[in-house]
């Protein structure tokens, strides 16, 4: 179900570069109020940091950031502060890694890895049998959480889902980064994984893990990387047992799981996004009944910014998550 948008970009940022640019440079989030750290053992004796914000027993709220993001970015603290205003807790994960230390395993995260989502789930819920849960992602966290969902199906107990600039065909949007000023986005972001990689390289070593430690100097020299299918070829499809980098993005791309989701579901997807084409975008027969998507004529690639003074931005993202969410649970309590 398509549905219109509410989103009107600010005068000063129409061109979908500012949008998308705007917020990593000029935006400094503070910590949400009443936050804290706390590190999850995995299954497979690894960990993932969760940064929550909120103590209680109100609703509570999933966060799942973009590539080479994490907890600390503008998009998860603000939109945790503005959830923490309207009577949510939240639960904001790192994916592995982007805490600010590397994991301790070769094993990294990617478009297609739902395990440690489910993982944080299923703890929560454990703990709160009875609380409300939503989730939200953004970017490569927003194809995680719609595949996450799409697998799921019927089997989760969650109020919503709202995801939010999602590469929904992987592959598209690889090529979309190779062409024009998109490339800006991709050295950045490829310069960002290389740093990853290196930093776990050197992390696997300090402790000892030299088995994991010679699954990441096998994958060869990654300076000479230039593409994401490149990368995701040499790296991702390599440390997470794929064919290569056309299986990853075949298997992890999330359109294919949009008809499957069975939870309330909001998309919002910029039409002028930076980092996709219009190809990505669902047919109608292709959502299930739960899932609404809105399109926006502007917006950027997680940007999404409004307002009349240049000196005030307005994160209209907060405002129209919040509000589904609200939408939702009050939906739920006059069942």
């Amino acid at each position: 179900m398509f549905q219109p948008t509410s989103f009107k970009p600010a005068w000063w940022l129409k061109n979908r570069h500012l949008q998308t640019i705007y917020p990593s440079l000029f935006r400094k989030a503070p910590n949400p109020p009443d936050y804290r750290r706390e590190r999850l053992n995995t299954p497979d004796d690894d960990f993932i940091d969760v940064d929550f914000c909120g103590t209680g027993t109100q609703p509570m709220v999933i966060l799942l950031h973009g590539l080479t993001g994490s907890s600390q970015s503008g998009y998860i603290k603000g939109l945790q502060s503005a959830l923490f205003r309207h009577g949510f807790r939240s639960a904001a994960i790192n994916f592995r890694g982007c805490s600010g230390q590397s994991n301790n395993r070769a094993r990294c995260y990617h478009s297609g890895e739902t395990a440690d989502t489910h993982f944080l789930y299923q703890t929560l819920r454990q703990r709160e049998p009875q609380t409300p849960i939503a989730a939200a992602g953004f970017s490569l966290g927003g194809n995680v959480l719609l595949k996450w969902l799409g697998e799921q199906g019927n089997n989760l107990d969650l109020f919503a889902a709202t995801a939010v600039s999602v590469p929904l065909v992987l592959g598209i949007c690889a090529t979309k980064l190779d062409s024009g000023f998109s490339k800006i986005y991709r050295k950045n972001l490829l310069d960002e994984l290389k740093i990853y990689m290196l930093n776990k390289l050197q992390h696997l070593e300090a402790i000892g893990h030299f088995d994991d430690a010679n699954k990441i100097k096998e994958l060869g020299d990654l300076s000479t990387i230039k593409s994401f299918w490149q990368y995701d070829d040499r790296v991702v499809a390599r440390l997470h047992s794929f064919q290569d980098v056309n299986d990853y993005y075949n298997r992890s791309s999330s359109r294919q799981f949009l008809k499957s989701i069975a939870v309330r579901t909001l998309l919002i997807q910029a039409i002028d996004d930076p980092f996709m084409t219009a190809d990505v975008l669902p047919k109608p027969d292709e959502l299930s009944p739960s899932v609404q998507v809105e399109l926006t004529r502007h917006g950027g690639h997680v940007g999404f910014i409004s307002g009349h003074n240049p000196l005030k931005p307005h994160y209209w993202l907060e405002h129209r998550i919040t509000c589904f969410l609200v939408e939702q649970l009050n939906r739920d309590s006059h069942l």
